[in-house]
């Protein structure tokens, strides 16, 4: 299951770093420098496009948080069809991400991940990522029978 992803410094508005403070996640790798966002944080944010505007909120739920989300960071595609997600008027989002970790193993994300944005009853955003069964090749290369539900890509 995905527990991170990175985001090139460069595709972040300052303004974003700042606000979230953001600072203490940039990471270098190769001599490009990073945002990495892991679920494991303990603020446990990801970036977002969400009407046409790039958004800081917080991945998902723990079960000290919130009673009427799941206690979950993610959710099947399935699910979502199925309809289990009406109650929380859900929205569709793009979350940005350049590499995505999962089991240690980071891998290349070419135009993101798709996520579903929900408020919980103190209006707070929360994303959820979307996830799938694993392709052959994702679970040989994480050992993760699901994977992320890339933007118009399959690894």
């Amino acid at each position: 299951m995905l527990s991170g992803v990175a985001l090139a410094l460069s595709d972040l508005p300052l303004k974003l770093i700042t606000e979230h403070g953001l600072r203490d996640r940039i990471r270098e790798r190769g001599g490009e420098p990073e945002v990495q966002f892991l679920f494991g944080d303990a603020r446990r944010l990801l970036p977002v496009w969400q009407g046409g505007q790039l958004r800081v909120v917080t991945w998902g739920n723990r079960r000290d948080e919130n009673r009427s989300l799941p206690c979950t960071g993610w959710t099947q595609l399935i699910t979502v069809e199925a309809g289990r997600w009406a109650d929380f008027q859900p929205e569709s989002v793009v979350i940005p991400a350049t590499l995505g970790l999962d089991k240690g193993v980071w891998y290349r994300i070419r135009q993101g991940i798709r996520g579903l944005l929900v408020r919980d009853e103190r209006g707070e955003a929360r994303v959820f990522v979307l996830c799938e069964p694993s392709t052959h090749y994702y679970q040989v290369m994480t050992k993760s029978r699901w994977m992320p539900s890339l933007v118009n890509e399959l690894i």
